[in-house]
């Protein structure tokens, strides 16, 4: 097995994608109920968690761009058609851009709203963004809830198209990024 990602997904990429999925998973679900949540130290506890699970994803998310720029990508299954692969690429960068995009909202709208020093997990105080400005919370976090949406589609469509690749095409696209599994044959 290899780390660099000649014929499939290495070993480190898979790491840093299916960690950031479920990490993703875990933000979302936490990041859609914590409104309805009573303003208790509970809430806090768990606003605290969402935007410590976000930095953390931003980190990762850097650690993973630059070992695809090391480790590279696989080229498409064989018999991809062109417009497929393209279609492929350009979505797999609107995923880089929307999971660096979407903790950076969050963190300039912490920053912005003027909120008590954030503290990632409780280990460390994180740098504000920005003074407090009620103009650039309100754009930042109208941004963070805009991209999540965004990041949904672009996700459900990603998960979509490695299905309809696995069970229709019957390829290796999805095998490739799948922990243990071999090819085809």
């Amino acid at each position: 097995m290899t780390l660099k990602n000649i014929t499939r997904w290495g070993a480190v990429s898979q790491a840093f994608h299916w960690t950031i999925v479920v990490l993703l998973l875990v933000v979302a679900v936490v990041g859609l109920t914590m409104g309805e949540l009573p303003r208790t130290p509970k809430y806090f506890w768990v606003y605290t968690a969402h935007k410590s699970v976000g930095l953390t994803i931003l980190a990762l998310a850097l650690l993973r761009l630059g070992w695809r720029l090391y480790a590279g990508a696989p080229p498409p299954v064989a018999g991809t058609p062109r417009l497929q692969a393209m279609i492929a690429s350009v979505t797999h960068w609107a995923l880089y851009a929307l999971i660096f995009a979407m903790p950076l909202s969050g963190w300039l709208y912490d920053s912005a709203s003027g909120l008590r020093p954030f503290r990632w997990f409780g280990l460390a105080e994180v740098p504000k963004l920005s003074p407090p400005n009620e103009g650039l919370a309100d754009l930042a976090n109208d941004a963070h809830e805009t991209m999540f949406w965004v990041l949904v589609l672009l996700v459900a469509a990603h998960a979509g198209a490695a299905l309809y690749h696995h069970i229709f095409q019957r390829d290796d696209t999805l095998r490739r990024m799948l922990p243990g599994w071999r090819a085809r044959g």
